[in-house]
This record gives structure tokens, C-alpha cells and sequence, in this order.
């Protein structure tokens, strides 16, 4: 059985000594950064300069999410930062088969992000052409939320139809995970498990990244 990955999430880290917080959390295999743009979700975090410097301090992997109403922007701008992993809200796009297709074209992982209101059949059309789906156990747009219980259920139906298609696409669970729920989370079927406050509030870093690792 494949060790489940967790992505450590910088919107909760102490921006004011990045280097060091960045350092504290290498443990983890990504590094996965929030964009918010304010319309899409209500709340406003970072853009490019932060994300050039975050990959100047790492060479971890770097996940990011955009909760942004036009992805297809920061597709190339990203790839040329050297971010590695790129998902978005195809609520947010016309055309959300080209975007992955641009998004591939320029070596990065392309994923798409579903809101826990949001129902896997939008992604019946497109689940083949994705290298993961980032599922939300939380509204987005904050971080600190509680875990919404049905995302367990929601992960188990995306589990199996990727398991039915023998499909090699990976589940991202983003939203309130802690050392309480994330053996759910994984015995559920995740391959990527996303962390802001609980890595970042706690004293050990590396500690927190191990308890979620290993539940």
C-alpha cells in the first residue's frame, strides 16, 4: 500500500519568517498554496511574488489551488515559477478539458477541485484526462474549518470509480484534517492529505506531518 502524501498548507504558516516556517514543515512532501482572489471565494491571500519566493526557498514540490474565477491566467505563469501541481474549480471556466490539456502541455499535475456541494458527476467527462481531483472537506475560502463528515462517503465513490476505470488519478483532501480524522481520510481512499492550521498552530512541525502520515 502506497504511503499516503501529505501537503502542508503555507496560508497558515508564520509569513513573516517564511524561510524558517518553510524549513520546520520540509517533512511534508508538497507545499500546497491557497490563491484566493476575493470573488471566487471571500477572502484574498497571495499572488506571484510570494509564490516566486516560496519556490526560492524549497525544493518541494509546489501544489497550488486556485480559488480564483480565472484560472486560465495563472496557468503559464505558474508553470514558469516552478509550480508542479495546479488544480482549479471548473465552475470558474468554459472550458475546463483545454485548461487541463495547457496545464499538462507545460509539465505540470493538473487537478480539479470540487466543493463539498459540488457532486462527482461533473467530472464523468474529464475524470480520465485529471492526475488528481482535490476534494474540499471544508467551504473554501478559510483556513481553520472543521472537517464536513460527508466528504468521508464522497472520497469512498470517487475511490471506487477511479478503482472500476483502473484509472491512475490521485484524491487530494483538503479541509480541516487533524490527527483525529485522518485515518478516516485515508481508510476512505485518499492519496494526498492537505494541512494548514493543524501543522502550522502545532509546536513540532514534523511531529504533526508524522501523526498524519502514519494513522
Amino acid at each position: 500500500m502506497k504511503a499516503v502524501q501529505i501537503a502542508a498548507s503555507v496560508l497558515s504558516c508564520d509569513f513573516a519568517h517564511l524561510a524558517k516556517e518553510l524549513s520546520r514543515a520540509s517533512d511534508a512532501n508538497l507545499f500546497h498554496l491557497d490563491i484566493m482572489d476575493g470573488h471566487y471565494v471571500p477572502n484574498l491571500t497571495f499572488g506571484q511574488p510570494l509564490v516566486a519566493k516560496i519556490r526560492q526557498l524549497t525544493k518541494l514540490p509546489l501544489d497550488a489551488h486556485l480559488m480564483v474565477t480565472n484560472p486560465e491566467d495563472y496557468v503559464a505563469p505558474f508553470a514558469h515559477l516552478g509550480v508542479n501541481w495546479f488544480s482549479f474549480h471548473q465552475e470558474c471556466v468554459y472550458h475546463s478539458h483545454r485548461v487541463v490539456q495547457h496545464i499538462k502541455s507545460l509539465g505540470m499535475k493538473a487537478g480539479i477541485a470540487l466543493n463539498p456541494a459540488t457532486p462527482l458527476s461533473t467530472l464523468d467527462s474529464i475524470l480520465p484526462d485529471l492526475d488528481y481531483v482535490l476534494l474540499m472537506s471544508v467551504n473554501p475560502g478559510f483556513s481553520g474549518q472543521e472537517f464536513i463528515p460527508s466528504t468521508l462517503e464522497k472520497i469512498n465513490q470517487l475511490k471506487d470509480i477511479i478503482t472500476q476505470n483502473a484509472l491512475p488519478t490521485l484524491i487530494e483532501v483538503d479541509g480541516g484534517i487533524n490527527e483525529t480524522n485522518a485515518s478516516l481520510v485515508i481508510a476512505a481512499g485518499a492519496d494526498i492529505l492537505v494541512s494548514a492550521s493543524y501543522i502550522f498552530s502545532s509546536k513540532d512541525y514534523g511531529a504533526a506531518i508524522k501523526s498524519l502520515r502514519n494513522n
